[in-house]
């Protein structure tokens, strides 16, 4: 048994590393909630919600992860029970009346009581019984319509599932128009009371997923009713979210490791990761005699797999909040199931050692078996060292920048006003790094606003957008300041957009920076043991958005058209390229010629010898780019036209 423990706790470990500490997990789900607490109010002023679901914002980064999105109309109400029609008003709300009688288990049929204001679903109704009834199948084919072609660089546009589904910069996203109810359903009263006899979720928790209520997803049970074109899905993601969420870490482990096996051990399309999800939500309730630690990971891990071959073995698989709802009915049947199990049971022979079968898990592993007495610690201080945990969130923020980055002014105020009262509750980096983005994105759709008003009105906006990219400067990372030196090269301001600059370069030449690339020693040096906050302002830098949508320089304003006819949102641009272009231009506007050709000279030489430290490599013709406009700003044509021939 001894030896069986210190095997798990090379697995819990191993994995630990692979998939993340609490830590990390934990800023991974901080950055995505933020955004989400952030686009509520402006989303709901649009009269659209959206949500960000599956294995990403669980906290998982597999390399196979997609993104999940369901999208809502916040002013279609579900109601389980006609009564419920009291709580909203006809003339303001779209009421739907969900029938669940005479249908599968885990789905329901959609009576439009009152009519929609939403083109999409109107003519999606269709009339059985002398009721107006949503079509799950016109519905979701009118969405996909709706979707299809809005983004020419969106690749392999098609229907999966419930879902529009299509890839962009090589990540599969999966987006589904469903309805929201905030009451419980019905058919899902008896888990609150098993979950009140089993003790999980706690009281609370389970208190706040009932008040939030499900969903309802266009997509039919057709294993076992063809003629389905009015069933929905009942959908607890969001359910679903909040348990993972509330799982210990051993628990997390578990169920990322039943994704590994599934991925690159049974490796089969009858089953699916949220098959796995189900059976470890179902392991948690039901055990209480084996405690969840990293000695006992592997116990637990085997017991969900011999679950799974249970569930294939008898084609049953309940679901966790509808058990009636067999999710294997009509799917694992037949030759393809007996083969599944065959393949399941030649792995249950081989005992624990058939998780060697995995790339993933084996390189974890076999330093266990083959040393009987190796001990290895689990506290998160030997996991992870505090500089990969703030690589980790230095790179989970930046790619999680955008989202909060949009050109429209009255948005802008409503994630303000939110940021506002998080701060009064939350001295959050998280939320602190976001306040930067949403200061940038105000300030600019301020610019673009003031082109339409009196002198008066502009030197005001003005005044404000300078205030606003001054805290930018003062509150920001260590290259957020070269915003406000671009805003003040764009209105004439030369000579201090270059004081500017030259304050943001000084920064960036500190040894200790993070980039895409850390000195890990003088990193720790200079900031080891400091907060967070101290290190996103002394030590942290990021690449410099210049979105479709808001112009910054008039010299970058073609190269931002062409992104906009390429459905290309954003350009991203090395700081440290930024800084050498703003010093050309603002030497140049200044007649300080040696100064400008030294700059260019700096920039160019950048160019042709840095390995990926100072420039990101699929950023690099960009770069190339930036130098061609800054040779063609000061008359070295020959040089820009080279330079723009290196870019491609």
């Amino acid at each position: 048994m001894d030896h069986i423990h210190r095997v798990s706790e090379v697995l819990y470990v191993g994995v630990c590393r692979g998939i993340g500490t609490p830590t990390e997990v934990t800023i991974r789900r901080d950055l995505e909630d933020s955004a989400e607490i952030i686009l509520k109010p402006s989303q709901s002023y649009k009269g659209e919600r959206t949500m960000l679901s599956g294995s990403t914002r669980e906290g998982f980064r597999f390399k196979s992860s997609d993104l999940d999105f369901m999208k809502w109309y916040p002013d279609h109400k579900v109601i389980c029970e006609m009564s419920q029609s009291m709580f909203y008003r006809p003339r303001r709300d779209t009421i739907i009346h969900m029938e669940t009688s005479d249908i599968p288990p885990g789905f329901a049929r959609l009576h439009l009581l009152t009519p929609s204001n939403r083109r999409i679903v109107m003519p999606s109704l269709l009339e059985r019984n002398l009721t107006e009834c949503i079509s799950s199948s016109l519905l979701r084919m009118r969405f996909h319509l709706l979707m299809n072609g809005l983004n020419p660089a969106k690749e392999g546009e098609n229907i999966h599932g419930p879902c529009h589904n299509y890839s962009y910069l090589s990540i599969e996203t999966d987006i589904a128009l469903c309805f929201h109810s905030r009451h419980w359903p019905l058919p899902a009263l008896p888990w609150v009371d098993r979950c009140l006899t089993r003790a999980w979720p706690s009281r609370s928790l389970l208190q706040s997923i009932i008040d939030e209520g499900f969903h309802l997803v266009p997509i039919a049970n057709r294993h076992i009713n063809e003629n389905s074109d009015l069933e929905w899905r009942i959908s607890f993601s969001q359910a679903e979210q909040k348990l993972v969420y509330s799982m210990n870490h051993c628990q997390f482990l578990c169920y990322g490791i039943m994704k590994i096996i599934l991925k690159e051990v049974i490796s089969d399309d009858l089953l699916c990761s949220y098959f796995m999800k189900t059976i470890s939500f179902w392991r948690i309730q039901e055990c209480s005699s084996t405690p969840w630690l990293p000695t006992t990971l592997l116990q637990h891990v085997w017991f969900c797999f011999k679950s799974l071959m249970q569930c294939v073995y008898t084609s049953y698989l309940p679901n966790f909040f509808i058990p009636e709802n067999n999710m294997f009915a009509g799917k694992i049947v037949g030759a393809q199931q007996i083969f599944l199990y065959q393949k399941l049971e030649t792995f249950y022979k081989m005992g624990v050692a058939f998780l060697l079968h995995s790339p993933t898990l084996r390189e974890i592993l076999i330093p266990a078996v083959s040393d009987p007495y190796i001990v290895m610690q689990t506290g998160e201080s030997y996991l992870k060292s505090e500089i990969d945990i703030d690589i980790t969130f230095y790179t989970e923020s930046a790619c999680s920048r955008s989202i909060v980055f949009v050109s429209d002014f009255l948005k802008n105020m409503m994630h303000l006003n939110v940021i506002d009262q998080l701060f009064t509750t939350c001295q959050n980096v998280v939320y602190h790094d976001r306040l930067i983005d949403v200061l940038v994105s105000t300030s600019m759709s301020l610019k673009a606003q003031s082109l339409f008003e009196s002198k008066k009105k502009r030197y005001t906006i003005d005044r404000s957008i300078s205030h606003m990219l001054d805290l930018v400067l003062k509150l920001g990372c260590v290259c957020d300041g070269l915003y406000l030196a671009l805003y003040l090269y764009d209105t004439g301001r030369y000579q201090t957009a270059l004081t500017v600059t030259d304050t943001v370069q000084q920064r960036l030449s500190q040894p200790h920076v993070m980039y895409i690339r850390i000195d890990r020693r003088r990193y720790s040096e200079a900031v080891g043991g400091q907060s967070m906050l101290t290190k996103f302002r002394k030590a942290w830098t990021k690449h410099i958005l210049f979105k479709e949508n808001i112009a910054f320089i008039v010299e970058l304003r073609l190269e931002q058209e062409v992104c906009k006819m390429n459905e290309i949102p954003t350009l991203y641009l090395s700081p440290f390229v930024t800084v050498h272009m703003l010093s050309v231009l603002c030497h140049y506007r200044l007649g300080n010629r040696s100064q400008y050709l030294q700059a260019l000279t700096d920039l160019h030489t950048l160019l042709l010898y840095d390995d990926g430290r100072y420039v990101p490599l699929n950023h690099r013709d960009f770069a190339w780019q930036i130098l061609g406009i800054c040779q063609h700003v000061v008359g070295d044509l020959h040089g820009a036209f080279q330079s723009y021939q290196e870019s491609h």
